[in-house]
């Protein structure tokens, strides 16, 4: 067992700034050897310019890092495996194509004869994933496993390229269900046991009580706090989060109250018996002008299928859908646009903002694609629409010209949100729009959506999280197993739900 409050990591007045941003400011950190030390705070706070400084990728300005109790410059990512510190990022970045065992010890094969020795190879990545109690058959391409089970394999990877002493594991569990999270949770455990340092990055709150030692805070650059996680309330860890005390959201429930005697409004979308097979079974759905409408469910319960098929994303095979008491024919996103649907789709990354493009860019896609691109905005109209919408949505940037790679992730998906709302929609789809964002943000962007339906308009809010589909929607639609099962109005609780997602009696 390690030795209690032995540090493996120091960070003394750790400073970094980009051109325009302070993105730290004279950070303290502390790794001790044998904890999982939960690293958070809003997007934008500082974590991942903190871990880039940590595995190399980024030089720090001013300030000391030790390793051991001696003093480091850790010059790249190989530096920083060279030195023992390992790191697993939310996106896995493996190859599907490759075994198990290829993609653990790619690039360090054992070799015989001038040749990989296959068997020792194999025998190898069984040992290295037995360390994490996980027994497979390594000799499979590494795609025709879970999500949880490639996580695992990026993990021993990690562990295995040098002899770990940290391992930072960013958003690990953002695509794995409680089942997953729980078997990770037991294998950090187990690599804590061992005297391995980890930095448990996440927006988890529950996760962070569950798993981890300590929590350091950060904010806007700037080092709020590190606590033992026992002695710190979940209210101060949010109050101190988001710098600010948590009245928006229960300001939110009595906002949803006003904003509800709108629901009585006009049926702007009708959709009858519309399913499609394989993907969602034949539904009825009504959605009303000034409600939120939340669609609630488990993973594969066909949230993000009855999303698409509304928009076009997918062709249904039965049922018909009616926009403003017309009938679509044309199923596709263009028309949809055109009947004034819009669609926030679950990740914003690979299908929402295009990473290369400016603030300004990013907003008026759509409304220019709408348009045609023989009919093409001004500079002038392009820089109106975006400086409208930075102000409307209250996006942090430094101007409409920044490249949206360089925000926040909440301030990417207020970006997407803007470009949908310039087309002036009367339907939002809105598929998971605060996933993997802080709580500051989340608080913003529930309102939002509650301020569009005081507006007239209708949304559709998708969450995994039902608390937020509580506290933001007027009416509750749940799926389980790829069809609606029942529907709730605001007068439900938690519990009600949750059985009818389950099936529970």
């Amino acid at each position: 067992m390690p030795e209690p409050h032995t540090s493996v990591l120091s960070m003394q007045g750790v400073s970094k700034a980009f051109p325009g941003v302070q993105a730290l400011e004279n950070v303290d950190f502390d790794l001790r050897r044998g904890e999982i030390h939960a690293l958070v705070g809003e997007n934008g706070a500082g974590k991942s310019t903190l871990v880039k400084i940590i595995t190399g990728v980024e030089r720090l300005d001013s300030g000391s890092v030790t390793l051991d109790g001696k003093a480091v410059h850790v010059r790249s990512p190989q530096h920083a495996q060279e030195l023992g510190i390992s790191t697993v990022y939310q996106e896995i970045n493996l190859c599907d194509n490759l075994s198990v065992a290829e993609n653990i010890l790619i690039g360090r094969e054992p070799r015989k004869f001038g040749r990989i020795d296959w068997r020792a190879m194999e025998e190898k990545a069984s040992q290295i994933l037995q360390r994490l109690d996980v027994v497979i058959d390594v000799t499979k391409d590494l795609g025709e496993y879970s999500i949880a089970i490639q996580q695992m394999a990026a993990i021993a990877r990690a562990l295995d390229i040098s002899e770990a002493k940290i391992l930072i594991l960013d958003e690990p569990t953002s695509s794995l269900d409680s089942h997953e999270t729980e078997q990770l949770f037991q294998v950090m455990r187990k690599l804590k046991s061992e005297g391995l340092g980890i930095i448990f990055i996440t927006h988890f709150i529950d996760q962070i009580y569950e798993v981890t030692d300590r929590v350091t805070i950060l904010r806007n650059g700037n080092l709020v706090g590190t606590h033992e996680t026992s002695s710190l309330s979940r209210l101060d860890l949010i109050a101190q989060m988001i710098g600010r005390v948590m009245g928006d959201f229960s300001d939110m429930m009595q906002k949803k109250l006003t904003s509800g005697q709108l629901q009585e409004g006009t049926r702007l979308l009708h959709a009858e018996g519309l399913g499609r097979t394989g993907s969602v079974a034949p539904f009825d759905l009504d959605l009303y002008a000034g409600e939120v409408v939340g669609l609630a469910g488990l993973l594969g319960s066909g949230r993000t299928e009855t999303a698409q098929l509304l928009f076009g994303v997918d062709r249904p095979d039965s049922g018909t859908v009616t926009v403003g008491g017309i009938e679509m024919k044309n199923f596709s996103p263009a028309d949809a646009i055109n009947r004034g649907i819009a669609f926030c789709p679950e990740d914003r990354k690979a299908d929402g903002i295009v990473d290369e493009l400016t603030v300004r860019e990013n907003i008026i896609l759509a409304l220019q694609s709408n348009k045609g691109w023989a009919k093409r905005l001004t500079k002038q109209q392009q820089y109106e629409i975006a400086d409208k919408f930075i102000k409307m949505l209250n996006i942090s940037t430094p101007s409409a010209d920044q490249p949206i790679k360089n925000l926040s992730g909440g301030n990417q998906q207020k970006v997407i949100l803007a470009r949908w709302l310039a087309t002036n929609p009367q339907v939002l789809i809105l598929d998971e729009p605060t996933r993997g964002i802080d709580i500051g943000a989340k608080a913003e962007i529930q309102k939002l959506v509650l301020e569009l339906a005081e507006d007239g308009k209708a949304c559709l809010f998708i969450s995994s999280e039902l608390e937020e589909v509580l506290r933001t929607c007027h009416r509750i639609v749940v799926l389980r197993d790829q069809q609606k099962v029942t529907e709730f109005s605001d007068a439900v609780d938690e519990q009600t739900v949750m059985q009818a997602m389950a099936g529970s009696d």
